[in-house]
């Protein structure tokens, strides 16, 4: 006796700060049959994670490695600097990275904004984690610049952000995957990034008819000309009847020959002699 073969699993990688929620909302609508498996890892984790195939693909932040991995862009986060509540930065609804001269600006060793060259003052050392500079930051270290998402995900009570101005670094989100490795599921993952639908040549073929659809389609485009074809049936049944007999015809009596042809003209009486 041979065992069901278990149904294709799509394992899909993200990072901290996105939130692949949507994506997956739509996956299991369109794809019911394939489960869709989610690995929560940091940005290092995530690409390592595709490279060995641990992952089918992943959402994680551009750079990447070019030459193993292929990448579509998806969006680019708006930059914020996280201060103290009473920090001075608070006073401005927008910060500039020239604002932030006079102040320690910390940078971990998973920043994911690329400087050319970093605002502030540098620190000491560099915190390992975001969330190891994010603790400084409460403590009143330093400064923080990180995509909104992360000035989020690690919010404090303590805590607040302020938007830096365009020209600070950005951090773009980008979908993942082996280059070369586009699969079938692979595929169908980047049409609903991209927002292609369900029946998008691209994506999943579209759902075939059911069966005997086409017939009761062809049934009902005929039933007008059927009422028309019973309508004028109706209308010739009288004088049908009336050939064959089971009627009198008009101007006859009851059928048994008393009555006088119609149009007939009457018969004089005779005078008595």
């Amino acid at each position: 006796m041979t065992g069901t073969q278990a149904p294709p699993t799509f394992r899909l990688a993200y990072v901290p700060g996105v939130t692949p929620a949507k994506w997956v909302r739509t996956w299991a609508e369109r794809l019911p049959d394939v489960p869709l498996e989610l690995l929560a890892l940091t940005p290092d984790e995530a690409e390592q994670a595709v490279k060995d195939g641990s992952a089918d693909a992943a959402l994680l932040r551009l750079p990447v490695d070019r030459a193993l991995l292929s990448a579509i862009p998806l969006y680019t986060e708006a930059t914020v600097v996280v201060v103290p509540k009473d920090h001075e930065v608070t006073a401005v609804e927008e910060a500039a990275p020239a604002d932030l001269g006079d102040y320690i600006v910390l940078h971990p060793m998973d920043d994911t904004l690329e400087w050319e060259t970093l605002p502030g003052q540098p620190a000491i050392e560099r915190p390992a984690s975001t969330a190891d500079a994010v603790e400084l930051v409460a403590a009143g270290i330093g400064v923080l610049l990180v995509p909104q998402s992360l000035a989020r995900l690690h919010h404090r009570r303590d805590l607040t952000y302020r938007p830096m101005t365009e020209d600070a670094a950005q951090s773009t989100v980008a979908l993942s995957w082996l280059e070369g490795q586009t699969t079938d599921l692979v595929e169908e993952f980047i049409g609903i990034v991209r927002g292609r639908t369900v029946n998008s040549s691209r994506g999943r073929a579209a759902t075939p008819p059911a069966p005997g659809a086409a017939d009761q389609k062809q049934k009902q485009g005929q039933k007008p000309a059927q009422k028309q074809s019973q309508k004028q049936g109706q209308q010739q049944k009288p004088a049908a009847a009336g050939r064959t007999g089971s009627a009198p015809r008009p101007g006859t009596g009851s059928g048994t020959g008393s009555g006088r042809r119609q149009g007939a003209k009457p018969a004089k009486p005779r005078r008595r002699k």
